[in-house]
Formats: structure tokens, C-alpha cells, sequence
């Protein structure tokens, strides 16, 4: 997806006037103990793209000093963004989170 085509959907006219944050603001993350995503920093030590950060809708992503990744669980989206975006196999593990966790979006 281009830049301007993702910038385009943060836009408030896309989503009915609501922005991002207010759109968000509609999600309740309920957190189970054991994450869904589970993340080898090892295998991300070499990675030089870093996808997975970049392209988080939820930034849950956070690089380390000693150049792997730590992947703080509690408020994903569950989109499989991470998951698909990584290059490098074994890399990331996702799994849908146990019946009754993870986000649930609600209308307002």
C-alpha cells in the first residue's frame, strides 16, 4: 500500500468523520495472560527492515538496544499485519487469542 493510500485511511472523511483515535477509542482489549503473538527476538536480530515495527497499526512493536524486537500483546488489533509483513520465518508466531480475549470493537 503506498503512503498517501495508508495517510488516506487515517483520514477523518474516511471512517465518517471519526478519527483514528476516536475509532480506537471504540476498542476493549480483553488480556489473557498467555500472549497470541509470540515474537523470536533471535531471529530478528539480522533484520534490517523491520517491517513488523513500521507497520503495526497499534506501534506494539519496540526494537531493543541489542537489535531484536519486544512485542507488548495487550492492545492488539488481531489484524495479522506483523505476521504477514515479516520476512523472516520463524520470526513471529500468531495464533488467534483463547475464546473469550483479545480486542472487541463495539459501535458507539
Amino acid at each position: 500500500m503506498s503512503d498517501t493510500a495508508r495517510a488516506g485511511m487515517l483520514e477523518p472523511h474516511a471512517w465518517g468523520g471519526l478519527s483514528f483515535q476516536e475509532r480506537m477509542a471504540t476498542a476493549e482489549f480483553r488480556i489473557h495472560h498467555t500472549p497470541h503473538i509470540v515474537v523470536d527476538g533471535r531471529v530478528c536480530a539480522d533484520c534490517s527492515t523491520r517491517e513488523c515495527v513500521v507497520a503495526c497499526p497499534a506501534s506494539l512493536f519496540v526494537p531493543t538496544a541489542e537489535g531484536g524486537i519486544v512485542f507488548n500483546h495487550e492492545q492488539c488489533f488481531e489484524c495479522g499485519t506483523c505476521y504477514l509483513v515479516c520476512n523472516r520465518e520463524g520470526a513471529i508466531t500468531w495464533n488467534y487469542p483463547e475464546g473469550g480475549h483479545g480486542v472487541v470493537f463495539r459501535r458507539t
